[in-house]
């Protein structure tokens, strides 16, 4: 039974036996004596994480302790130390093979790659990742932000994803080069090279230039205060990015988890009242997930990268948890966007139903025009919903909407007549006919009176697709008609034609030649002694005069202002209308 010990290695703790502890320390005696002083203890640090790596994935879950296997295979993996002490350029370059041989290369991870970045190293490495040029990547997400504006939300996505590489032995995982004791050591020097080249320079500079010296000063104080500056603007930064991106953040989950939540209602208590962009193609709880994932992820990883520009310490929450929510973010938009794409072909086309209803009255007759409501459905006049879900008589539910037109046209015909026609989308023709002749509009023509719904019904299995009922009202010339007062709200005449401005339901309107006239509106509808029509000259052409005659009971006094070769006449008759 062997003795055992425990170690604390790269910052982890590790139970060891007595005889592969001893084993593990002269490796380590023998790799300190082969180093030069230069980075010698950094080199150390670095072998010893990668060495920590190492045991971990060999002890797994089930053994506890380090044995001399263990201890072998790590020394067989990382090298002996005189295998790759480096004394000269002459001498590694001879020894360049052998060390090949003796090194188990690695797969590539992705890192962060700071040394030769612009910004956040993430372009920089992704080109050691791909073996691309980070130019490339970096024209890529230009063209994606300015083309589709999607770059920045990825650009910062991928920053928070990515772990930037700190250690020498990421460095050398990020370009794929294995990690043994050349290579690091190779590494280190190489940045203490790089430090010394500086210093030197440096010192030249001080030597052969004070003037360049003190500019220097002045240039390294002016540097500490731009990133003093940029330090305080990344604070205030994330101050407001963790602000926004928490409150948002809340919101979402609240309004996700409410949608789940109420969908199992009864009667669909809050889905009467939300309108989201899937109308009842989509169950209501799926959109509430689809909202969390979609939006509320990236809202996360923003809420993540404020802390970190607020805090530098702040660890990173893990790999494993930032690739999982990426997965899982990828699959909703994709999920989203099938649900789009399929809720617009549920739309593709459009088609009509239309039928016709014939409007007996004489030419002496004055029609009366009006909109009404259903007080089963409660809503009046001047409530208007273009989509919602209501109960019926017999409490089922349907679909209800006040989207509902009418527009007055002159027709050669000698008869008035009213053109229904029922609209409606679908993902065929034949398949959005048949949604439109599934509405339900009522007219009655009661006496001198069309009575007119200001809503159309249908039922909740026909969905919503755009349905919208538009009246077309065909009247001959020298119709005479009367609105109520509900009229206005759902007129879309040509205004040219038919110019519907004054709001009074005692107002008396006749067809005339190209042009709905009223008989009894003031010019001014705040004025209301004025009752003075104008007819202007393109009904009665220029220097002629045409005579029209009409008996109606409800005309008892017209005025009527016209001119005739350049003189203004005004004209006034009793139950008959002159024109001269």
């Amino acid at each position: 039974m062997n003795k055992t010990t425990s170690i604390n290695l790269g910052g982890y703790f590790f139970h060891i036996d007595e005889d592969a502890f001893r084993k593990l320390s002269n490796y380590f005696e023998a790799l300190r004596k082969s180093l030069s002083p230069d980075g010698r203890e950094e080199i150390i640090n670095d072998i010893e994480s990668r060495i920590s790596e190492l045991f971990t994935e060999k002890l797994g879950t089930t053994k506890q302790v380090i044995g001399l296997k263990e201890v072998d295979d790590i020394i067989t993996i990382m090298g002996q130390p005189e295998d790759y002490k480096i004394e000269d350029e002459t001498s590694n370059n001879e020894n360049s093979f052998s060390n090949f041989t003796k090194s188990i290369y690695i797969n590539k991870k992705l890192y962060r790659d700071k040394e030769n970045s612009f910004l956040g190293g993430v372009m920089s490495g992704l080109g050691q990742y791909l073996s691309v040029d980070p130019l490339w990547l970096r024209i890529i997400m230009v063209i994606l932000f300015f083309g589709f504006g999607t770059g920045l939300v990825l650009y910062i996505i991928l920053w928070v994803l990515i772990p930037e590489a700190l250690t020498t032995s990421q460095k050398l995982e990020m370009k794929g080069e294995p990690i043994n004791i050349s290579n690091i050591e190779k590494k280190v020097k190489e940045g203490f090279n790089e430090i010394s080249d500086k210093f030197s320079n440096l010192d030249h500079d001080k030597i052969t230039s004070n003037a360049k010296n003190g500019a220097e000063r002045i240039g390294n104080t002016l540097s500490e205060i731009v990133t003093s500056i940029f330090n305080i603007i990344s604070k205030i930064i994330g101050v407001f990015i963790v602000l926004f991106t928490s409150m948002t953040l809340i919101s979402v989950i609240i309004g996700g988890i409410a949608m789940i939540f109420f969908s199992s209602m009864p009667d669909n208590f809050l889905y009467n009242h939300i309108h989201t962009p899937f109308s009842f193609e989509t169950p209501i709880w799926i959109q509430g997930i689809l909202l969390i994932i979609v939006v509320g992820i990236p809202l996360f990883f923003l809420l993540i990268l404020g802390l970190k520009l607020l805090s530098t310490r702040m660890k990173s929450i893990g790999n494993s948890i930032n690739y999982s929510l990426l997965a899982i973010w990828i699959i909703g938009l994709a999920s989203l966007l099938f649900l789009i794409i399929k809720e617009i072909s549920q739309n593709a086309y459009s088609a009509k139903d239309i039928d016709k209803v014939a409007i007996n009255i004489k030419p002496t007759d004055t029609l009366t025009i009006k909109f009404i409501s259903n007080n089963l459905y409660g809503k009046d006049n001047y409530d208007y919903e273009n989509f919602e879900v209501i109960h019926d008589d017999t409490d089922k539910e349907i679909i209800f909407s006040n989207n509902v037109f009418i527009k007055i046209v002159e027709t050669t015909e000698p008869n008035a007549f009213l053109q229904i026609e029922k609209s409606a989308e679908g993902k065929s023709i034949k398949n959005a006919k048949q949604t439109a002749e599934k509405i339900k509009y009522n007219v009655k023509i009661e006496n001198k009176n069309l009575i007119l719904d200001n809503y159309w019904i249908t039922e909740l299995t026909n969905k919503k697709h755009d349905q919208e009922v538009e009246l077309f009202l065909y009247l001959p010339k020298g119709t005479i008609f009367k609105v109520d007062k509900n009229f206005k709200q759902f007129d879309r005449s040509d205004n040219d034609y038919f110019n519907l401005h004054h709001s009074s339901d005692t107002y008396i309107y006749i067809v005339a030649e190209n042009k709905v006239l009223c008989t009894n509106c003031p010019l001014d509808e705040d004025d209301e002694e004025t009752n003075v029509i104008n007819v202007s000259s393109e009904i009665f052409g220029n220097n002629r005069v045409e005579t029209t005659t009409i008996e109606n009971d409800s005309i008892e006094k017209v005025s009527v202002k016209v001119n005739v070769n350049g003189n203004e006449i005004i004209k006034t008759e009793t139950k008959t209308r002159t024109f001269n």
